[in-house]
């Protein structure tokens, strides 16, 4: 996919260099000032009004800690700081970057290390950390619920306690489970109950056991993250599952991985084989249109720019990925990107309100 700067890409989304004035009073209304648009250092300095709302926003119970500690390094072994995150923590960052929401989940490895049992326990405490949460800071947190995945009865039962217990605003998944992707049969009973509850699903990537070592010294965030997002999106693709489940929102993490720049050979080979093309009756790239992408470590032409041509502005979300990665990582280049104000504000904002009604009011 050829990508000629970002004059290509203003072309293409229609972002402006220079907010508009009706831009600049929506933004006003949320509480931003002129220089807190026009200037990264000026923004984070003088700590603008929590306006943003951050998808990709990730918690550590500390008894997630006490069972988890070994796989998360393993996983992260640079990121041994994490293991202090406190929810206070979370609260300092986001009121120096303006966020006055943020989506928890948990982050790999999940809750899943091959016991059924402590599956549902650790994706049922982590729920319950992240509820009281919600009680304990109004209006600063929000809860996309752990499953115990691979464990499909676990799961559904966590569904509905979640739900109907919690009222959290959505599901947390991971992008694999051991040799599975979401698409595989195994999982349809998941998505049907959350197909019927028109439910958010959020998608936060993993290494699957394939491809967790192949080259020496790459750890498996540095490319395989964004492979098995790009894998967890064709099976859903390829399966059908985009198809037959209309009625869940999903988010991908990292603007979809590889996803983009090899779109049109994705789209091209599901519609070449006749029985993938008969489980897609609006075609492959209008499935791939629906979904969601957060801009969590992703806010350059390259790959912000490519998701872009994809989805639009309409289907992009601000996510940070904190505390594994800082909310700089990310938020200076969204500002900087080009972006006009009211498509801007709806990145930061706008686009996560549709998906979740509780962010409305």
């Amino acid at each position: 996919m050829g990508l000629s700067g970002r004059g290509h890409m203003r072309r293409m989304t229609g972002c402006a260099c220079h907010p508009s004035r009706r831009g600049f009073l929506a933004l006003t209304g949320a509480g931003l000032s002129f220089a807190a648009v026009t200037s990264v250092d000026a923004q984070v300095e003088s700590r603008p009004a929590p306006h943003r709302i951050d998808v990709h926003h990730h918690i550590l119970p500390p008894k997630y800690i006490d069972v988890a500690r070994d796989r998360l390094l393993a996983f992260a072994p640079n990121f041994a700081s994490v293991l202090k995150w406190t929810p206070q923590q979370s609260i300092e960052q986001m009121d120096k970057f303006g966020i006055q929401t943020a989506m928890t989940s948990l982050s790999n490895p999940g809750t899943w290390f091959g016991n059924a049992d402590e599956a549902r326990a650790l994706a049922r405490m982590s729920n319950e950390y992240a509820a009281d949460m919600v009680r304990d800071y109004p209006g600063r947190f929000g809860i996309l619920a752990s499953l115990s995945l691979p464990d499909v009865e676990g799961s559904l039962k966590e569904i509905a306690y979640a739900f109907d217990v919690l009222q959290a605003d959505g599901i947390a998944m991971l992008t694999s489970y051991g040799d599975k992707w979401p698409g595989h049969e195994a999982f349809a009973p998941i998505f049907e109950e959350l197909n019927r509850r028109k439910a958010t699903v959020y998608f936060h990537p993993t290494s699957a056991d394939c491809c967790s070592a192949l080259i020496k010294d790459v750890p498996a965030p540095a490319i395989e993250y964004m492979f098995d997002t790009t894998r967890a999106i064709t099976s859903l693709l390829f399966s059908g599952a985009l198809s037959k489940y209309p009625n869940i929102k999903m988010i991908f993490s990292h603007a979809g991985g590889t996803t983009a720049p090899i779109v049109d050979r994705i789209v091209r080979l599901a519609s070449i084989d006749k029985q993938v093309a008969a489980r897609l009756p609006n075609g492959a790239l209008s499935d791939l249109k629906r979904l969601c992408f957060d801009t969590a470590t992703s806010t350059n032409v390259e790959n912000l720019g490519a998701i872009l041509q994809l989805a639009g502005p309409g289907k992009i979300l601000f996510g940070s990925d904190y505390p594994f990665l800082p909310i700089a990582a990310t938020l200076p280049g969204l500002l900087k990107y080009g972006f006009d104000a009211d498509a801007l504000l709806r990145i930061e904002r706008g686009n996560a309100q549709q998906l979740f009604p509780r962010l409305r009011t």
